[in-house]
């Protein structure tokens, strides 16, 4: 025998969904993808791949605190990992605390990040750049 159907839980069901898709389309990419991300992290607060991205998505949304937290929790999951501390540290330079910021790119460069025309020119460095340790230590690996 067939069940009868519950078409009252139905249509509440799909009303309840109708602001949800009005509110999709108010939201701008970056808010779709930190809510999106956050949802993913909330179930699986390990995954690296999403770790990264969400913690760009709130730096670039101009929450430093909120990326600062995901960039420590990527270098606890990936300790050896020399992007993981050069996000680390533009994290700290944004929240302008440089010495942290300056160990930890120093950090991320013995581990191996070499990309050092793009740590000449990256905005999120901004705080750091003029300071005397951040050209010594590109004076010490640059001619490695």
């Amino acid at each position: 025998m067939a069940q009868p159907s519950n078409r009252t839980d139905a249509v509440t069901e799909t009303t309840a969904a109708v602001p949800s898709l009005a509110k999709l389309a108010e939201q701008t990419q970056l808010d779709f993808e930190l809510d999106f991300f956050g949802g993913i992290l909330r179930r699986n607060e390990g995954h690296v791949d999403i770790l990264r991205a969400h913690g760009n998505n709130l730096t670039l949304k101009g929450r430093y605190a909120d990326g600062l937290e995901i960039d420590k929790k990527l270098i606890q999951l990936r300790p050896g990992d020399a992007l993981a501390h050069y996000n680390l540290a533009c994290s700290y330079a944004l929240l302008k605390k440089p010495d942290l910021a300056l160990k930890t790119l120093r950090r991320a460069v013995e581990l191996g990040y070499r990309d050092f025309r793009y740590m000449r020119e990256d905005r999120d460095l901004e705080t750091v750049r003029h300071d005397p340790r951040f050209r010594q230590l590109l004076r010490e690996y640059e001619s490695r």
